[in-house]
C-alpha cells in the first residue's frame, strides 16, 4: 500500500493544495480557457479537501483572489497587445460567436462589465480580452479586476470548504481519497483541452490537418492513397489518429497487465478505495448498470435503433454496427482466453471466464461512442462536443459498476475502454470512406423511448448474464 502511504501525504501539503487553488483560479478567468476548464467544480473540490484538511481558510482565498486577478489581468494584456490576432487563432476562428457575444455584453454594462462578467459563466474568459481589445484604461480594468476578485474568490470558496469540515465531521473517508479526486479531476481537465484541440487540429481547418495534407502530397506513395480518400470531402484523420493511439496504448497497457504478477498496485489502492465507500445503494446501482451493460441489455439498448435501420433500409448503418459489436465480442473472448486473467471474485454465473479485458466496458464504448459520433457528425461544429461527453456521462457509470459489483480490477477497464476505442475508430474509418445519406430522419425521441422501456424491463425481469 505504499501508493496510498504516498498520496496520502501529497494531499496533507497546504503548499501544493494552495498552488493548485491558484492554479484553477488563474485558468477559470485566462481568456478562452476558461470556457473548457470545469473551474466551477474544481475550485468547489479543491476547497472542500482544504476544508477537509483544516487548512487555514484565509490563505486559501488569498490563493483563489490570487489565481482569479492574474487570470483576468493576462486576457486584458493579451487583447490590449494583440488585437486583431486574436480573432485569427484556435479557437475564436471556430467559434467567432464567442468574441460576439462578450462584445455584446460589454457595449451593454460598459467599464462595469469586467466586474459583473467575472459571474457570468458563458463570458467570464472573454470579457477582460475584449476590454483590452477596446483599449480600457489599465487603471478602470485594473481596479474593477481587483473589486470582482475579491469578491469572487469567497464567493467561489466557502461552499466548497463548508462542504470539506462537513464531510471531516460526518464521514469517515478512506486515505487518500482527497488525492485521487485532484488526479481524476486533472486528468479529465488535461483530457477534455486535449481532445477539444485535437479535435480541431484534425479537421479540414486544423493547423495539423493541413501539415500533414501538405506532407503527404509531396510523397508519391502516399498520395494517391491519400487523394482516394479524400473524394468524399476530408480525410478521417481523427480516427485515422485515433485508432494508431488507441491500438499503440492497448498494446503498451496489455503488456504492463500481463507482466505483471498479480493486480497492479493502483488496481490494490482502487479496490481498498471502493471496499471504504461501499453502500446498500451503490451496490444497488452498479448492479443496476451491470445490468444495462451485459449481452441482454445492450440487446435492450439496442434493438429499436436496428428495427428502424431495417425498416429504413439503411443496411450500411446497420451493418457497420453489427460489424463493430460482433468485432469487440469476438477480441473480448480472444483477449480473455490469450492473458486468462483471474477476476477478483467469481460468483456463479461467471465461472470460467477471465478478467481482461473488461467485456461490459468496451461494449459500452462502442456502443455509446459510435452514437455519440453519429450524432455528432448531424451537429454543428461548434456543438459536436457535446455529443461526446454525454457518451462518457453514460459509459463511465457503466464501467464503474464491475468494480463496485466486485468481478474486475481497475485495470481490466482501461484495457475494455482502449479496445473499445480501437473498434469504434477502425468502425468509423470502413463509414467514412465513401458518403453516405444523412442519418437525420431518425425519430430519436421515440426509439430512446422505446430502448428504455425495453432496458427497464430488462433490469426488472430477467437475471444477469
Amino acid at each position: 500500500m505504499a501508493l496510498i502511504d504516498t498520496l496520502h501525504l501529497l494531499t496533507l501539503n497546504p503548499p501544493l493544495l494552495l498552488c493548485i487553488v491558484l492554479a484553477i483560479s488563474l485558468l477559470e478567468s485566462l481568456a478562452l480557457v476558461g470556457l473548457l476548464v470545469p473551474g466551477v467544480v474544481l475550485i468547489t473540490t479543491a476547497a472542500s479537501l482544504a476544508g477537509h484538511q483544516d487548512m487555514a481558510l484565509a490563505w486559501l482565498i488569498i490563493a483563489a483572489f490570487i489565481g482569479a486577478f492574474l487570470g483576468d489581468g493576462i486576457s486584458y494584456a493579451l487583447g490590449f497587445k494583440y488585437r486583431e490576432q486574436v480573432t485569427q487563432r484556435w479557437p475564436l476562428s471556430q467559434h467567432p460567436e464567442w468574441l460576439a457575444r462578450g462584445t455584446r455584453f460589454f457595449e451593454r454594462y460598459g467599464a462595469w462589465s469586467v466586474f459583473i462578467g467575472r459571474f457570468v459563466g458563458p463570458v467570464r474568459p472573454v470579457i477582460p480580452l475584449v476590454a483590452g481589445m477596446v483599449r480600457m484604461p489599465p487603471r478602470t480594468f485594473i481596479w474593477a479586476n481587483l473589486a470582482s476578485a475579491g469578491l469572487w474568490a469567497p464567493a467561489y470558496v466557502l461552499p466548497g470548504y463548508l462542504l470539506g469540515r462537513t464531510w471531516q465531521q460526518h464521514l469517515t473517508l478512506p486515505p487518500g481519497i482527497e488525492a485521487a479526486l485532484v488526479i481524476l479531476g486533472t486528468i479529465i481537465v488535461v483530457l477534455a483541452v486535449i481532445f477539444s484541440w485535437g479535435r480541431h487540429q484534425t479537421s479540414r481547418h486544423g493547423t495539423l490537418y493541413r501539415a500533414i495534407a501538405v506532407s503527404i502530397r509531396r510523397l508519391p506513395l502516399l498520395r494517391r492513397p491519400w487523394l482516394a480518400m479524400s473524394q468524399s470531402g476530408d480525410v478521417p484523420l481523427a480516427s485515422l489518429l485515433l485508432l494508431v493511439i488507441a491500438v499503440g496504448s492497448l498494446s503498451g497497457w496489455t503488456l504492463l497487465v500481463i507482466g505483471h504478477d498479480g493486480p497492479l498496485e493502483m488496481d490494490l489502492f482502487v479496490q481498498h478505495l471502493l471496499t471504504q465507500l461501499q453502500s446498500d445503494v451503490s451496490d444497488t446501482v452498479s448492479h443496476i448498470f451491470a445490468r444495462i451493460g451485459d449481452t441482454l441489455g445492450i440487446i435492450a439498448l439496442t434493438l429499436p435503433w436496428a428495427t428502424w435501420m431495417l425498416r429504413g433500409k439503411r443496411w450500411d448503418a446497420l451493418l457497420h454496427w453489427c460489424g463493430a459489436f460482433a468485432g469487440v465480442t469476438l477480441l473480448n473472448i480472444v483477449g480473455k482466453g490469450l492473458f486468462e486473467r483471474a477476476r477478483t471474485d467469481t460468483p456463479d454465473y461467471l465461472m470460467g471466464s477471465y478478467s481482461y479485458p473488461n467485456a461490459h466496458t468496451s461494449t459500452a464504448v462502442v456502443l455509446f461512442g459510435l452514437t455519440a459520433a453519429f450524432v455528432a457528425a448531424e451537429m454543428p461544429r461548434q456543438k459536436r462536443f457535446w455529443a461526446y461527453w454525454a457518451a462518457l456521462a453514460l459509459a463511465l457509470p457503466m464501467a464503474l459498476s464491475r468494480l463496485v459489483v466486485g468481478v474486475h480490477w481497475f485495470s481490466d477497464l482501461v484495457g475494455g475502454a482502449l479496445l473499445g476505442l480501437a473498434v469504434c475508430a477502425l468502425t468509423l474509418l470502413y463509414w467514412q470512406q465513401q458518403p453516405r445519406p444523412s442519418l437525420r430522419s431518425c425519430p430519436w425521441r421515440l426509439l430512446s423511448v422505446a430502448s428504455l422501456m425495453l432496458i427497464g424491463a430488462r433490469v426488472s425481469l430477467l437475471p444477469p448474464v
